[in-house]
């Protein structure tokens, strides 16, 4: 009779079973970037871009107008025909992809820029920027640049061209002048480049004029900045080359920022004054081409100032504004001048606790006041300003302006933190217009006049959906909605919730990805995946609630994966993120271990198997949570991490530590290395040989401690990988971590 229970049993379990073996399992290939098959997995895209008011999809082989009253396409151009249009033979093209095309906003809605190489006689080559007219096939302009050229910016309306060349900047235009900005460039002195390690939103270093007609472009002296020794195996001896890396605490490069008018050959030298110990950042120019905004800061980086400058002869006109933070000030964003009206823009500011939005009128002056904000912040409006958002959540991107309607789209969390969604806000009366669904994650981008929307958007359900949005009636046409392409696969189950901060007040969110095939009644071993630090954040209400191919993976193999967001990541508001201020580490591990409470309460969860992981500021993490709770931890895997925060850049480090004279205890209570005989698990470092973000003085410093110590940490490098692994190195890189895991956790 038991035999014919089991039998009856396993006759009713069959389905399931086959079910079960019919789903497909992972590859690492599948799930990352950089892996052979990585681009098939993900769910179906477009690319997409705006010329003028119409939505253009760019493919390899043509480019097509989108219709947004019903999502039709229309095929504008070949790449044969953009070949024939350069005057290429056939059996030698120009261009071997549409992607090569840039597509300016604005004003010329028929002609983009086709960049290409060209042979010379002598055998060498040039990179040629041919701006053409679609509607003709003609040529408008060509300018031409040496191929070791880099930066290059091209100015839509003049056809000037910027570029760098072994530091130095030049400008090039279409009848074939080259103009040479500087002479003097060398790793000492840069010209054209982004400046302070790419802090405050920096992300290059030339600016056009609107009229194109000057080139405002940052200088860095960097000449008193020690050269950090990273180490060339290639060679047949090992060479050292050197990277200018300002320590913290140590002397900091020095920027100035110049005019340059090609129309007469000469620069003019913004009058900032002494540029020692100062940030100049976020530059702006003015509708009219006729003057420069800049935001100043102190090194201490608690008091910025909005600058302007007269364009043409340097002069210092007048301060806009002013804001000062007891622990710091972080000018992120330009100013937006309005499209309808060049005496006003928009500023953005978390001088209210969250990063918000700002409409100063330049005609109307104001007394220059000292008002207060919140946590002891204080500012000084010089101009009348009026804030057009507020409220206990952030503003995280600005899309651009409607110019009919005279309102502005941005993008907020304010329905929920963990989401992104587009309002329309009226800049007369700060009215506010939700313009999706208000749901999940949101992207978007304006056409010229900001009368249409692209809107691409995932969610936890939704793999991916574009759609073009009419922002004047929100009516909304769908231009694509992808498959999963996860649905063939035995997908664990992904879930997200909430627990409360140590302090017992601010609620954090987590991500729970459960092992494929999960029993309640099992007890798995868990890994903790960890960043913790500013301006990034590691769960949201995007697809699978932004989780990583690798926990799939791990998943996979019977592990669970816990994901939390504690204080000190990014938009919270800055109460949130500054309650780290002068002792990182402290309060951030304190939250991730309300996470481990979370978990151990968990009948699922095998207390006596945790692991953690995480890179960069996940990796010093790691390793603190290592050392600090080592009776908690059985294995970690900390990857390019900060030891010690007198070795990371001065910018990022004096912003959360101040400088280590001013605050040795909270950088010796942050400091790894005193730490080092406290490690008990397995732990093993991974960096990339010649990382020039955490350099690698970190983690030998802090393997020379545990040798001292008596403690013993595995190390392992990639030689010529930088900060993070690329390509297939990323793939070999999360095989030696599961790997890790597998032997010493599982």
């Amino acid at each position: 009779m038991t035999k014919k229970i089991n039998w009856l049993i396993l006759l009713s379990l069959l389905p399931l079973l086959t079910m079960a073996q019919g789903k497909k399992s992972f590859t690492l290939d599948d799930l990352l970037p950089g892996g052979s098959t990585y681009s098939q997995m993900q769910p179906r895209n477009i690319h997409t871009t705006w010329w003028g008011n119409q939505c253009i999809e760019v493919d390899l082989e043509e480019c097509r107008e989108i219709n947004p009253k019903d999502g039709s396409k229309k095929t504008l151009f070949t790449l044969e025909q953009l070949n024939q249009w350069l005057g290429a033979d056939k059996d030698k093209p120009a261009v071997r992809s549409c992607y090569n095309i840039e597509f300016p906003d604005g004003e010329q809605p028929h002609v983009a820029t086709i960049i290409s190489g060209k042979e010379l006689p002598d055998g060498s080559r040039t990179q040629v920027y041919a701006v053409v007219d679609f509607t003709t096939g003609k040529r408008v302009a060509t300018v031409e640049c040496p191929a070791d050229a880099s930066l290059q910016d091209l100015a839509a309306s003049s056809k000037y061209l910027a570029y760098v060349r072994q530091h130095n900047l030049y400008v090039a235009t279409a009848d074939g002048k080259n103009m040479a900005v500087s002479t003097d460039g060398s790793n000492d002195l840069v010209y054209g480049e982004a400046v302070h390690r790419n802090e405050f939103g920096i992300t290059k270093g030339t600016f056009w004029s609107p009229d194109g007609q000057q080139l405002a472009f940052y200088r860095m002296d960097q000449s008193m900045v020690p050269d950090y020794p990273q180490v060339d195996i290639t060679t047949r001896i090992a060479t050292t080359y050197p990277d200018k890396y300002p320590m913290a605490g140590e002397a900091m490069h020095k920027v100035t920022v110049g005019v340059f008018s090609p129309a007469s050959g000469k620069t003019v030298w913004l009058q900032a004054g002494d540029p020692t110990d100062r940030y100049f950042t976020n530059i702006t120019w003015s509708p009219d081409s006729r003057k420069v905004y800049m935001i100043e800061l102190n090194r201490d980086q608690n008091h910025a100032e909005l600058v302007r400058y007269d364009a043409a002869t340097g002069t210092k006109e007048a301060v806009i504004y002013e804001e000062n933070h007891p622990k710091y000030v972080e000018p992120m964003h330009g100013l937006l001048f309005l499209p309808w009206d060049d005496s006003k823009f928009i500023y953005q500011s978390q001088r209210d606790g969250f990063n918000h939005l700002y409409l100063f009128d330049l005609s109307q002056t104001t007394e220059g006041n000292e008002q207060k904000g919140a946590d002891g912040a204080t500012y000084r409006e010089y101009v009348k300003a009026t804030q057009l958002t507020s409220g206990k959540w952030v503003v995280k991107d600005v899309v651009g302006f409607s110019t009919k309607e005279k309102s502005l789209l941005f993008c907020s969390n304010e329905i929920h933190p963990l989401q992104s969604n587009i309002y329309k806000v009226r800049v007369k009366d700060g009215k506010r217009t939700l313009m999706d669904n208000g749901e999940g994650v949101h992207n978007a981008s304006l056409n010229a006049d900001g009368s249409l929307l692209l809107d691409r958007f995932s969610s936890p359900t939704v793999a991916r959906s574009v759609n073009l949005t009419h922002t004047k009636n929100g009516k909304t046409c769908n231009v694509l909605t992808a498959e999963d392409p996860w649905k063939d696969y035995n997908v664990p189950e992904i879930s997200s919730g909430s627990i409360k901060a140590a302090d017992g007040v601010t609620d954090l969110y987590y991500r729970m990805v459960k092992p494929v095939d999960f029993d309640p009644t099992k007890k798995y071993p868990t890994v903790i995946y960890v960043y913790g630090g500013p301006h990034a954040h590691n769960v949201d209400a995007s697809r699978n609630y932004l989780t990583r191919g690798w926990e799939i993976y791990m998943a996979q193999k019977g592990y669970l994966i816990f994901v939390l967001d504690n204080r000190g990541s990014e938009h919270r508001g800055l109460a949130f993120e500054n309650v780290t201020f002068r002792h990182l580490g402290e309060e951030e591990m304190k939250d991730q271990m309300e996470g481990v409470k979370f978990l151990k309460s968990l009948p699922y969860v095998d207390a006596d198997r945790m692991g953690v992981h995480g890179w960069s500021y996940g990796g010093f993490m790691t390793t603190n949570l290592m050392l600090t709770y080592p009776d908690v931890f059985k294995v970690g895997v900390a990857g390019g991490p900060v030891v010690d925060w007198q070795y990371y850049e001065v910018m990022y480090g004096e912003r959360y530590m101040d400088r280590p004279q001013d605050n040795p205890e909270g950088y010796k209570n942050s400091g790894l290395r005193p730490k080092a005989g406290n490690l008990k698990g397995k732990l093993q470092i991974i960096i990339g040989y010649n990382d020039p973000v955490c350099v690698p003085q970190h983690s030998l410093s802090f393997l020379r401690a545990c040798i001292d110590a008596g403690t013993h940490p595995d190390f392992f490098v990639y030689p010529g990988d930088e900060h993070n692994m690329m390509g297939t190195d990323r793939i070999h890189l999360h095989e030696r971590i599961t790997q890790y895991f597998e032997d010493y956790l599982k």
